[in-house]
């Protein structure tokens, strides 16, 4: 198995408050309150999920989206 360059978080603000990450194409999700709880979230769920250090991802990318409505 060849390792990952790189893994992708999707990550939404939560209904109830905080922030979700749902990794994209693995089995990967956390939630924290703050962004900066968040990545430290992200990085422990990483190091958790890929238990051989060799296949980690070397880049952990946040594509960070947020809804907006504007009324016309």
């Amino acid at each position: 198995m060849k390792p990952i360059k790189e893994i992708i978080f999707l990550v939404e603000e939560a209904i109830e408050g905080g922030y979700t990450a749902q990794a994209l194409g693995e089995s990967i999700f956390t939630e924290a309150e703050t962004l900066e709880e968040l990545k430290i979230e992200i990085k422990d769920a990483v190091n958790c999920h890929f238990i051989d250090e060799e296949m980690r991802p070397q880049i952990i990318r946040l594509h960070i989206v947020r809804d907006e409505v504007i009324a016309s």
